[in-house]
């Protein structure tokens, strides 16, 4: 199982959580959920602007790390600031994680399908569970062919590396295209709206990039290379070939970061 590094993943808190609050956004402000679901909640800086925007509702955050769950817990669980609703948080496993039984007016998924197989069929599960008027609301990467993942798929499959690495730290796009939800999402009979995004982030520091994807594409890699020799000449390798693809600039690194959003609300 991936392990997970809350500390590093927050080292970029804002831009991860950019997309989620332009996700909101398009949310109609008329909504009043009394009971939401945070799916792959992290480290809980998702969880953060449902508790601010939505003071009153029932928040659960749930998410299949540990170290996730305790940073979580530890920064933004108990009364939301400002309202009668509450934050608490779960473990539980998105692929086989049944949100029916919670009655959810809103379910919400940051970044966290690209990391489920079959994540389609899960999705159409999650909007079946929403009552008459329900949200589903996520949105996840589509930057799987960037120099970021293309050269990552290459190192880890080099001969070098597959024999250590194979099967175990494979990170292979697992989403669809814009047009595959909205037709998934019409289909279980929700009105959606879907569209993407690609933000040019400006980075700054030694090898961002590399510190970015320590976050998040290069949590399998990290767990699986148990020696500390392996893991630094591994990293090492792909520094440079990061820094070939995304060369620093007298104001910082720009590093592309596409997604794709949707929101969808379940018909009567």
């Amino acid at each position: 199982m991936t392990r997970w590094d809350p500390a590093q993943y927050l080292r970029y808190q804002d831009e991860r959580t950019r997309p989620l609050r332009d996700l909101l956004g398009r949310v109609h402000p008329g909504t009043a959920p009394r009971r939401i679901l945070d799916l792959g909640c992290g480290p809980g800086n998702s969880t953060a602007p449902l508790r601010q925007r939505w003071p009153d509702a029932h928040i659960t955050g749930l998410d299949n790390s540990p170290e996730m769950l305790d940073r979580a817990r530890a920064e933004h669980s108990g009364p939301n600031p400002g309202g009668t609703g509450t934050a608490d948080y779960a473990h539980a496993d998105a692929a086989t994680y049944d949100p029916a039984p919670e009655s959810p007016d809103l379910v919400i998924s940051n970044a966290l399908l690209q990391w489920v197989p079959g994540h389609t069929a899960v999705l159409a599960r999650w909007a079946r569970a929403l009552p008459p008027g329900g949200i589903l609301a996520f949105q996840v990467p589509g930057n799987f062919d960037a120099p970021s993942h293309a050269l990552l798929a290459e190192l880890r499959t080099s001969p070098r590396w597959k024999h250590l690495l194979g099967e175990g730290a494979r990170r292979d796009a697992a989403v669809a295209e814009p047009g595959d939800y909205l037709q998934l999402l019409t289909g279980e009979n929700c009105t959606a709206d879907v569209w993407e995004t690609t933000y040019h982030q400006l980075l700054g520091g030694d090898d961002p990039v590399l510190e970015w994807v320590k976050g998040t594409a290069l949590r399998p890699v990290l767990t699986r290379l148990q020696d500390a020799g392996d893991r630094d000449a591994f990293l090492e390798e792909y520094r440079g070939l990061l820094r070939q693809a995304y060369p620093a600039g007298p104001q910082g690194t720009v590093f592309p970061f596409r997604r794709i959003f949707a929101v969808a609300r379940r018909n009567s």
